[in-house]
């Protein structure tokens, strides 16, 4: 890849899991009851159709990893588990308040913190509370995030249990200079052993998280790693770059120097090499930063046209709703978006109050609407269209004099009704979907939101 291009284009840039992105939200016209409103509307238009999502937010950690940017919860007390488990179930109570009929759940994930760091009859109980007034649907996934350190067979079997079949594990870097920068100490034997632990028992989908741009990662680090992960296979990979904001993390990413993080064109280097022996072993990409092997539900679903994106990254299908339970955890109605609360103990007093925990979100107008539709199209199509006058927008001539550098960069093709993302241009999605993002261009941060888009 042209250094040339990495340097013109490594700017601050949304990830665009939202649009509006969340520093954009309009605070000031949203409410609790606006947000009921539109999930119970996108319930009865969604549910008897394709279901909803759940996401769960478990956001206690042993230990402070000093890469990650989620909301967590440092502690040795296992103590906490029952009481955060009993709050999680009293939202979701309140959320089923506000239904006509049982949810019929399509997918459901269990992030983090940790959770493996909960107890597998703990995990088992959460899972029995929310379906005690739900069903599963037919095409149901459920997966959840474990540390290779922590995970048991216990672990994998209680969530085996109640229908679990996925699990990614985060894995990052092999390198124990760079493991050591970023406080996660994890051989390679402790991934081997989950890995295969999981299939043994009867997981279809075993994913890894790897991450570039790491406090003194080489490209050789990278080179050692993917050829690790080579020998274990797993189904799908997020091989994304480490997003340095300690500016909105505060302390948890200042565990080393600004000058120990390899540079944006070695950073690049290390993304190549690492794409490059991806698709040697036979895995496709999918997307912005994922990867597949063919026989994996996402890949699948790219190739049917259905791979949709929202808080929870890449999935395989789309639910018009999407919940979210815990700390800090985002709800998606399509229509609006909500944020719970990112304290425990405040959590814990709204519900005790029979409140749901939602501080911030934002209702989505019609432009919005429009524009979330063709940033999902290119981050997960990579193409958009506006051959239909639902997809047209006032300010569309200015966001295509916005692309056509891009265009003359060779990064997309732009055609009467339609934009293509070139091979050479799926690198730089984040920065293609700016030149839509009308509230971005409207208002510039006057500080660093976001993390570098290379």
């Amino acid at each position: 890849m042209s250094s040339l291009l990495v340097n013109k284009y490594n700017i601050s840039g949304p990830r665009y899991t939202s649009y509006p992105t969340v520093p954009y939200w309009n605070n000031e016209t949203f409410s609790l009851k606006k947000w009921k409103a539109s999930l119970v509307q996108s319930f009865k238009e969604s549910n008897s159709k394709e279901g909803i999502s759940l996401y769960i937010h478990l956001p206690f950690c042993e230990s402070l990893c000093t890469f990650c940017g989620c909301n967590k919860r440092i502690t040795k007390q296992h103590s906490v588990e029952h009481p955060y488990i009993n709050a999680v179930l009293k939202e979701w109570d309140l959320y089923l308040e506000l239904f006509d009929e049982k949810p019929i759940i399509k997918e459901l994930h269990l992030g983090g913190g940790t959770p493996t760091f909960f107890s597998p009859e703990n995990l088992k109980r959460l899972i029995n509370g929310i379906f005690r007034h739900a069903k599963r649907a037919e095409d149901y996934e459920f997966s959840f995030e474990g540390h290779p350190n922590n995970t048991t067979r216990a672990h994998l079997q209680a969530l085996y249990d109640v229908g679990f079949r996925r699990v990614s594990y985060g894995v990052q870097d092999y390198n124990e200079t760079v493991q050591k920068a970023i406080h996660r100490i994890q051989p390679f034997e402790h991934v081997k052993r989950a890995t295969e632990l999981a299939r043994s028992i009867g997981y279809t989908s075993v994913g890894h998280d790897i991450i570039f741009g790491l406090p003194f990662q080489t490209i050789d680090h990278v080179k050692e790693t993917i050829l690790k992960t080579k020998a274990l296979l797993p189904d799908r990979l997020a091989f994304y770059s480490y997003a340095h904001v300690p500016w909105i993390k505060g302390n948890g990413q200042r565990g080393f120097n600004d000058s120990d993080l390899p540079s944006a064109e070695l950073k690049r280097a290390q993304y190549e090499l690492g794409k490059e022996l991806l698709a040697q072993v036979g895995y496709h990409e999918i997307g912005m930063d994922h990867f597949a092997l063919a026989t994996d539900s996402l890949y699948q679903s790219m190739k049917n046209g259905n791979l949709h994106r929202n808080f929870m990254g890449y999935t395989a299908s789309k639910t018009q709703a999407m919940i979210g339970l815990g700390v800090s955890s985002i709800s998606d109605s399509w229509y609006a978006f909500a944020q719970n609360v990112k304290g425990i103990e405040s959590y814990y007093n709204l519900l005790k109050d029979n409140i749901l925990p939602v501080y911030r979100g934002h209702v989505l107008n019609e432009e919005d609407l429009v524009i979330r539709r063709h940033i999902l199209n290119v981050m997960c199509r990579f193409k958009t269209s506006w051959n239909s006058s639902s997809l047209w927008f006032n300010e569309l001539p200015d966001t295509l004099i916005r692309l056509k550098e891009m265009e003359k960069d060779g990064l997309l093709q732009i055609d009467s009704n339609t934009i293509k993302v070139t091979k050479k241009g799926q690198p730089f999605v984040r920065n293609i979907c700016m030149a839509f993002d009308l509230l971005l261009q409207r208002k510039s941060p006057n500080t660093q939101l976001f993390s570098m888009t290379i």
